[in-house]
Formats: structure tokens, sequence, C-alpha cells
């Protein structure tokens, strides 16, 4: 529907959700109780996560506090290292902010800085977006993880201790072996792009680097302080209460909003009326993302409901198949079949949250397998595709060359991984 027909992600996901209930022989007015659950849990999980990385991300950029993370981290990197700087920022920056955020900030930094470092500018761009995509895919706040902690009950800790793991080696394959055995690079034309507003960073006072790099790495200080937290305080006394309630993944990404709007707003000579301006300007570009996001949780509870996700479990159940293979590759299906990575892991989690109890797997690996699913190599139906296509005056050959190899890389590596902590997990 949405490839062939052009119809909208959100009335197609919407549609294919009452078509699969219908089929499974769903009563109709189960069915309307099924769409408002599905759709009031994934706003009420999701959507408020959604709106506030939104807000950090533009808060940051406003005020030139992501310019001076690239900019900082990429001067303290030599020639030979400048790549390894560039890709560490896209992961911060997939952390933080949502892909296409991401991608805005991060590709004329790069570009820029490889005219100054007079290298062809996709070896730089190939390993920033693999960390951004990465970074996006696998690690909360952002929706997708978010989504699957919840849908899998693992522990947010511990998705934060293993997605290090995970997302380290896949990114190194995707950003810096990868180019290695791509021809052709150095004869892309380079792009029209000039730097993000360079006034921003005489304009405001900003904070150190270091406190420029905290800010949005806060919700994951706090997650993780929170699984160190509960194996080694007695669940009775106040510290274990705070990070429980600042390990949240709601509560702990307001805190990073609200000190940023200090930070990055009232402290760097910006009124609370400008930040305010920012956080809508936020919303504003995000509105059509969670209403697709919603669509999805309708779809995911309509396989949960009618029992989809219960037949492909027991049909599983039968089989010699691995189930992190299984959850892969159903997501890597929806994430095809969508175009949004997002929603492909929403989606997913009502298929593949069955799973955990038939094979009695690790929900933390399962969310990872399912994770890095989401960011496999995408179709022209996906706007990551389009954006590195126009963006870069690609042909469709070489859209696929560079931006889906690297995703596909990502996502093989990233599964490659996870496998192997299964041997000691």
């Amino acid at each position: 529907m949405t490839v062939k027909l052009n119809v909208h992600s959100m009335l197609a996901l919407l549609l294919v959700a009452i078509f699969v209930a219908f089929m499974e022989g769903m009563d109709p007015n189960d069915l309307v109780q099924t769409i408002t659950k599905g759709a009031g849990s994934t706003f009420g999980g999701v959507g408020l996560i959604v709106v506030l990385g939104a807000a950090l991300g533009q808060l940051m950029t406003d005020c030139g506090a992501s310019k001076k993370i690239a900019d900082k981290m990429v001067a303290h990197c030599g020639l030979r290292t400048l790549k390894w700087g560039v890709m560490l920022v896209g992961v911060i920056f997939g952390i933080s902010m949502f892909f296409e955020v991401g991608f805005m900030v991060v590709v004329p930094l790069v570009v820029s800085i490889a005219r100054e470092a007079k290298i062809p500018y996709m070896y730089l761009i190939i390993p920033v977006l693999a960390g951004v995509a990465q970074g996006h895919s696998v690690f909360p706040p952002q929706p997708g993880p978010v989504a699957l902690v919840d849908a899998f009950g693992a522990d947010s800790g511990m998705v934060y201790l293993l997605g290090i793991v995970v997302v380290v080696p896949s990114v190194i394959c995707a950003g810096i072996i990868l180019p290695r055995f791509l021809s052709g690079l150095d004869k892309l034309a380079a792009p029209n792009l000039g730097n993000i507003n360079e006034t921003a960073l005489r304009d405001y006072r900003l904070p150190s680097f270091g406190v420029c790099l905290l800010v949005p790495l806060l919700p994951a200080v706090f997650m993780i302080g929170n699984t160190i937290i509960r194996h080694f305080v007695a669940n009775d006394t106040f510290i274990f209460k705070a990070f429980g309630f600042l390990g949240s993944p709601n509560i702990s990404l307001l805190v990073a909003v609200l000190v940023a709007m200090y930070v990055f707003g009232i402290r760097a000579g910006r009124t609370i009326s400008e930040t305010s301006v920012t956080i809508t300007s936020a919303m504003k570009g995000i509105s059509s993302v969670i209403m697709i996001i919603g669509a999805g949780g309708v779809l995911k509870q309509v396989i949960v409901d009618a029992g989809v996700g219960q037949h492909i479990a027991a049909a599983a159940a039968g089989t010699s198949i691995s189930p992190l293979i299984l959850a892969y590759v159903i997501t890597v299906i929806i994430r095809w079949a969508t175009g949004q990575g997002a929603v492909a892991a929403i989606t997913a989690a009502g298929i593949v949250a069955p799973l955990i109890p038939v094979f009695n797997v690790n929900p933390t690996l399962l969310m990872l397998a399912t994770a890095v699913g989401s960011n496999t190599i995408t179709m022209p139906n996906d706007a990551a595709f389009w954006m590195m296509k126009e963006t870069f005056n690609l042909t469709m050959g070489q859209t696929f060359k560079t931006w889906g190899l690297l995703e596909l890389v990502n996502s093989t590596s990233g599964l490659a991984v996870v496998f192997l902590l299964t041997l000691f997990i």
C-alpha cells in the first residue's frame, strides 16, 4: 500500500490492522477496544518520549551545543582517527536525537570537516551515519528501543550495557571497514552544503564541552545507575526509590529536557519564551512520526489480541530456528514493508514477545536482536533512503551501495555480536 499506492503509512497500518483482525475472526466490538488500547498504550508509553527526545535534540541544535560537541571531538582527532571521531559523534547524536534531526545536524558538519581535511566526504559520511543509525535503533530513549524494552520486560540499564557491546563492533564494521571495500567513493561529487548556523556559537554562552556532552546522556546515566543500584542497594532505601523514579525512560528524559532548558536556554542567554518556541518547533516536526507510531501500536495490539503472535510462537516451537533469528527476520520484513524503524520495532514486539516463555530466551538479548533488525537495509519507501539520495545527489544504485550497505552491515554484524553474547549470558 505504501510503495505501490502511495497510501500514507498511518492509514496503511490502520487498514492492515483491521484486515488482520477480521481475518482472525475478531468481534468488531472487541476490535474497537483493541484499537483504543493499542493507540493509547503506544502514545502513553512512547509518545511522550518521542516529544521529549525531539525537544532535547532541538534545544541542543538551536544554541549550537551540537556543533560544539562535534567540533571539539573532531579537533582532537588526527587525520587517521578522524573517522573514529565522527563515528562517536554519530552514536551520541543517535542516542539523543531522532534520526532525521541527527542526519540534518551531522551531515553539514561532516561535509565541512571533509573539505578542510581534503578527503572524500563519503569516507566520513558513512561512519557518522552508521553511528547515528545504530545509536538511534538500539538505545533508549528512542521510541523503538523503549517500546521493545517495555514489551519484552528487559532491563533498561542492561540494554545500555549490553547495547554498547553490540553497537561498538557493528559501527566499526559498517563505518570503518566497509568503506575500504567500496570503490568509487572518491569520485562522488560533493554536495552543495554549508555548515549549520555558525553564529550560534558566538551568540550564546555555551557551557563546557563536558556539560554539552553530559546533558544528552543523562537518561543513559540514570538508567544504568538504576540497574546498578538495584543490584547493590536494599529496596527500602531512599536511593533505591530515587533511582527507580529517575531511571524510568519518561522521567529521565524529562529531567534531561529541564536541564537542557536551563543549560542551553537561560544560562546560554535565551529566554524561557525562546526555549518554548524551540520545543514547539520540535513537536511540530515530529507530529507525523507520532501518528505513524500510534498506528503501528494499533497493529501490534491487533497481532497480540488476535493471537497472531501465539500462532507464530507455536509454529516456531516445533522448529530448531533460533528465536533471535526469528525475531530479527520478522522485524526486517516489517521494516521493509513500512519503511519505519520505530514502527517495525513496535509492531514486531507484539509478534516476538510470546517467544520469550516458549524459548526461555533472555529478554535483553531478544530486545537487541529485534532492535538491530529494525536498522537493516532499507527500501525506497523509507524516508532515510531519500534523505541520503537527494542530499548527496546519488543514483538509486549509489544509494543502495552507500546507505543500503552500511545499514545491512550495521544490522547483520550487530546480530552476530548478540549471538556471541549468548555464549556468556
